[in-house]
């Protein structure tokens, strides 16, 4: 369920959709014996850490207060509530707090997710077929139950109208069936993906008495009935959502939920643009801020707020790998079919120059979609299984990637790198393109060198302007666009542009989102992740490998092998990384003093109550 994905230009939310939801599970491997000794849950490697009967997630205070208001504020606008389909833009907060899975993922461990709406989970060691036993507590927002009945509705939804990541996910599903109310049966194929099985049960259960399937792709501020914490109270279209806290919750003193959703109210406030965002924030405006801008968390949070204590700041470090944010390139586009067009763009981003200048010398350099884990090949030389992968596509991944000693190219950190420069423009003549009176043309005498770089914040209008710079020096005519929230997204879902800005953020176990992002199948299909338009054999089979592999060494030897082919497509130009998170709120917002090891739950948020004030 990618809906946003990169920093600089989405909200904190996405990040908790994207690893709380579908595309969070992420995951490839062996099963532990999880069937006959804990049917509640599904480990994706071993056997899930909780014993059966546990009382709350490890990260999870059930002491902490229930009751207040919790504010998020969010960049952009939204034109719908669902984001499970192609269509709108629509925030996170009805498949988060309204809706709930069969399973839910718990942020403490890499790959396991335990019952929630299931109060049971049977999954065979072929993984071929998957049983729910539907709780039978378990009550929509309306008092009618839960069925099995509503899985297989939503089910064939999400597989014949969704976004592509269910669609093709979904459709490997060869047969589903309901024996009882209570019970659901999926038949999974030959078990090759080895996903599948976390995929549905991370689904959001639609009601199906209540829901118009016809009906399901259009945009709609209609919020969808569900089974969750949460009634969605108050609707400003593009400006705010509120949510109350439903008072006869069937799951109020469930395992998975005591010590999370703990106020009485959740409010999204949308801010048109970042600096009206962060300037809400210091007013007091919204309760808690994921940052992401180095120049902000560094220089902008000196303020009385932050002096006198209103707003507290944390670092965290989580396990999870580090994705990769980068300048995309747009493959369909003609000027970027060349791969040696490509990799001289690459080496045209001065980041020594940049992380400096820009960004307080606190970023790090990219150099891997797995960065700072094992499934990383940045300075790794491949194993023999991954030569064995290899061995079908020869030259698919090039020598020094291969041998490990590849790295971004790097700069003298000057701005103006001429022996950098003179390296980009030798691959560019040997793609045929010339220099002639100072603009770079095809052969010297045809059009002009150029693209358009798409932004849609003022960070990224910064950075991509200094970028276009870089390249200006060696004859490139390079724009920078700045355009809304909503145009901009648009345009990203039928592949309407040259260049954006993008992060891929990585889990510990990356699986069939990896397909939505750089499968072939995806190039064109409209609001599938591909940007770059990857159409690579070696890749199509290296995801179907990463999804089938059985052991853990099998499957990092996989995850090294796809990171090689994507360094080698060049396909973006490398950008940065942040070692750690960064986190503002409100004094008034606490965090569980156990934190989970490898993302944010936004789910552990408390309001501590107000002081009564002095009596005359």
């Amino acid at each position: 369920m990618h809906r946003r994905n990169h920093a600089s230009a989405r909200p904190a939310w996405v990040f908790g959709l994207v690893i709380a939801s579908l595309a969070a599970f992420g995951l490839a491997g062996s099963i532990g014996a999880t069937a006959a000794e804990n049917d509640n849950a599904i480990a994706m490697h071993g056997e899930p850490e909780l014993p059966k009967g546990f009382e709350h997630l490890p990260y999870a205070d059930p002491k902490v207060p229930k009751g207040g208001r919790i504010i998020f504020g969010q960049q952009g606008t939204f034109d719908s509530l669902n984001p499970l389909v192609v269509l709108g833009v629509a925030p996170d907060a009805v498949p988060r707090y309204v809706q709930q899975s069969l399973l839910f993922r718990s942020a403490d461990e890499p790959f396991t997710a335990y019952g929630l709406l299931a109060s049971k989970v049977e999954l065979n060691s072929e993984r071929t077929r998957l049983a729910f036993q539907i709780d039978p507590r378990a009550r929509f927002s309306d008092g009618r139950p839960v069925t099995a009945q509503d899985v297989i509705f939503t089910f064939e939804m999400l597989k014949t109208k969704g976004k592509p990541f269910h669609r093709s996910s979904l459709a490997r599903v060869t047969k589903v069936e309901a024996p009882s109310p209570d019970r659901v049966v999926f038949e999974l194929g030959d078990g090759s993906n080895r996903e599948l099985p976390l995929v549905i049960g991370a689904m959001p259960i639609f009601a199906r008495h209540a829901t118009d399937a016809e009906k399901f792709g259009d945009t709609s501020f209609k919020p969808a009935l569900g089974s969750g914490p949460y009634l969605v109270e108050e609707i400003k279209p593009g400006e705010m959502l509120r949510l109350k806290r439903r008072k006869d919750f069937w799951a109020e003193d469930h395992p998975l939920t005591r010590g999370l959703f703990n106020a009485e109210e959740i409010r999204y406030d949308f801010y048109r643009d970042s600096n009206a965002l962060f300037e809400a924030f210091k007013a007091g405006l919204y309760d808690f801020r994921l940052e992401s801008d180095p120049t902000r968390w560094m220089t902008g949070y000196d303020v009385p707020a932050v002096r006198d204590g209103r707003i507290i700041r944390d670092t965290f470090r989580f396990q999870t790998p580090k994705g990769m944010t980068g300048l995309v390139f747009n493959t369909r586009r003609p000027q970027f079919a060349d791969i040696r067009v490509r990799e001289a763009l690459a080496m045209l981003f001065d980041f020594e120059w940049a992380n400096r200048n820009l960004f307080h010398g606190v970023y790090r350099r990219a150099g891997s979609f797995f960065a700072d884990s094992e499934l990383s090949a940045l300075g790794v030389p491949a194993d023999r299984r991954e030569k064995a992968m290899l061995a079908s596509f020869p030259g698919a991944v090039r020598d020094d990637i291969l041998a490990g000693t590849w790295a971004p190219a790097a700069t003298d950190g000057s701005g103006r790198d001429r022996d950098q420069a003179r390296r980009a423009l030798d691959l560019l003549e040997a793609a045929g393109y010339k220099l002639n009176d100072g603009q770079l043309r095809k052969d010297g005498k045809g059009e002009v060198f150029g693209f358009e770089i798409t932004v849609t914040n003022r960070p990224q209008e910064r950075l991509a302007l200094n970028y276009a710079t870089s390249l200006a020096r060696l004859g490139i005519a390079v724009s920078v666009r700045l355009i809304d929230d909503v145009q901009y997204w648009r345009r990203l879902s039928t592949f309407d542009f040259d260049m954006i800005q993008w992060t891929w953020p990585a889990s510990a176990s990356p699986g069939n989102e990896q397909i939505g992002r750089w499968g072939s199948a995806n190039a064109e299909r409209k609001g599938a992740l591909n940007y770059a338009g990857v159409r690579s054999p070696a890749i199509d089979a290296t995801l179907q490998a990463l999804l089938a592999a059985r052991s853990r060494e099998d499957f990092v030897a996989t995850v090294r092998t796809l990171d090689r082919l994507l360094l080698s497509g060049f396909y973006v130009v490398p950008l940065y990384y942040l070692p750690e998170t960064w986190l503002a709120r409100s004094r008034e917002i606490t965090l569980p003093e156990r934190r989970p090891k490898f993302f944010f739950s936004t789910e552990t948020l408390a309001r501590l109550p107000t002081p009564p004030a002095p009596a005359n």
